[in-house]
């Protein structure tokens, strides 16, 4: 049995997964990842290349007898989502992933692993550095700041890759292969005001805290009903406000825009013994009722309150205007799945995930990531959360980062090849998807025309939240498809 990863097989993937859980990658911080796969490259002798937007592309010559294929691009994000545990000190930007065994999975203690889209980049390394492998010309492309923007994806032009066949290595279940995609759009909202001191004369400050949540991707895991702590904050803030007359000191809710929020914190301020005791009763009516709602999606949801000791005359409040127009608009924003297709039974067309809220001194902005299939109904799903928020007096609303989804092509011709190749090693069809989370493919394919694009990979748990898992055996069979995949095509 094996002690380490560094023990698993296929031996050549892990042991360079390994070293990407050594180097801190979170988005918006790829110095020393493309560093370390622009060196990789270089060490070993092939052609390897930087653009603008710090993307890597590194060029591998056909083995002998297949030097007439076509090439083919092997297309991974250096990027990993940052979440941990809030009992868990963990610096993304210094500290390295602490990789586990644990039964058939890999996990990391606490935070992430990085497996999305680690294991891409770990296998087609694997890839570039063998010697004993059969295939034709090859470029491994690496992609900066996906889970961010897909702001590396968006740089990609035509010379810095020259293949007409991409292999995107980021889905995240085995024995599924992609064909398309969801677009998707940042929406972002900020009230802005001057604080008021707290007047009550008997003031008593209390934390409430929403905690237990299992958050995740929120295009992969959108369709599984989880609770948003943002959403479930505000209904219970807005109870709050109502009977035992609270004020909002501050809020803070999710920290990803692509991740299902799983924790939310609230400072807020009641009058008087009665009032926090209201508070008390409240808490454990809505803990009680949540964990109801949510049985058998969720595991055991916390939420607690607890008294503070704070000077209150140094206390600023969000106004109570704001703190009404904010809690309303919250409360009646839609949020998560807001249609399927029609035509494709179980997958998600359209949704939204109102990913963080955070209060600063004299700001409380809100961020929303909306998806889908449909560029019209993408934008129609940010036109009613703008809307929201504009007839609830926002001082900015606005869409921004929009990235075009990937139109499927069911006669593809490399998918024809796949599914023959995947026939063979396993004796049946694979399924044939159409996936809601963002893959660069859309976008790489909207300034490098004619790609024959097809997505795969094995099976990832839980991204974008510290739950996140990769299945050990699967590893191997996405090892060894990938390799028959490229002598075959």
């Amino acid at each position: 049995m094996a002690n380490t990863i560094l023990d698993l097989k296929p031996v050549n993937v892990w042991k360079h997964f390994y070293a990407l859980t050594q180097i801190p990658r979170p988005s918006g911080h790829m110095e020393k990842i493309t560093a370390f796969v622009e060196d990789f490259g270089k060490r070993l002798g092939l052609e390897t290349i930087r653009d603008s937007a710090n993307n890597i592309c590194i060029r591998k010559p056909a083995t002998q007898g297949y030097e007439n294929r076509q090439t083919v691009i092997l297309q991974s994000h250096l990027d990993m989502v940052p979440q941990a545990n809030s009992d868990l000190k963990f610096d993304f930007t210094k500290d390295a992933i602490q990789a586990y065994i644990d039964g058939d999975w890999v996990k990391a203690k606490g935070t992430t692993l990085g497996a999305d889209n680690g294991i891409g980049v770990a296998a087609t390394m694997a890839i570039l550095e063998a010697t004993d492998l059969q295939h034709g010309p090859l470029e491994g492309l690496f992609t900066t700041d996906e889970e961010t923007g897909m702001f590396g994806a968006l740089a990609v032009r035509p010379g810095f890759i020259n293949g007409k066949i991409m292999l995107n290595l980021d889905s995240e279940l085995d024995g599924e292969l992609y064909i398309g995609c969801a677009g998707g759009e940042d929406v972002s909202v900020s009230f802005q005001y001057e604080n008021e001191p707290v007047t009550f004369k008997k003031a008593i400050v209390v934390k409430i805290s929403l905690k237990g949540l299992k958050g995740g991707h929120s295009g992969v895991d959108i369709h599984l009903g989880r609770a948003n702590a943002n959403k479930l904050m505000f209904r219970f803030l807005k109870d709050a406000m109502q009977r035992q007359n609270a004020r909002l000191v501050s809020v803070q809710g999710g920290t990803l825009r692509n991740a299902i929020p799983r924790e939310a914190f609230a400072s807020i301020v009641v009058d008087g013994e009665t009032n926090y005791k209201g508070i008390l009763t409240l808490v454990d009516y809505y803990h009680e009722v949540f964990n109801n709602e949510f049985d058998g999606v969720e595991n055991l949801i916390e939420l607690k309150a607890e008294r503070q000791d704070v000077q209150v005359g140094k206390l600023q409040l969000i106004p109570f205007d704001v703190q009404q127009k904010l809690t309303h608009a919250i409360t009646a924003c839609p949020n998560g799945v807001i249609n399927m297709f029609a035509k494709i039974p179980d997958t998600v067309e359209t949704s939204v995930n109102m990913a963080i809220v955070q209060s600063s001194e004299r700001t409380t902005e809100i961020k929303f990531l909306a998806r889908s299939s449909s560029e019209t109904k993408k934008c129609a799903i940010c036109g009613s959360v703008e809307s929201v928020f504009i007839n609830a007096g926002a001082n900015q609303v606005g869409s921004s980062n929009g990235y075009p989804g990937w139109n499927p092509n069911p006669d593809s011709a490399v998918l024809q090849v796949m599914k023959k190749v995947f026939e063979k090693q396993r004796g049946y069809v694979p399924k044939v998807e159409v996936m809601h989370a963002g893959l660069e493919c859309g976008i790489i394919l909207s300034s490098v025309p004619g790609l024959d694009t097809v997505s795969f990979g094995p099976t990832i748990q839980f991204p974008h939240s510290p739950d996140e898992k990769i299945e050990i055996a699967s590893v191997q069979k996405f090892w060894d498809y990938l390799i028959g995949i490229l002598r075959e095509l």
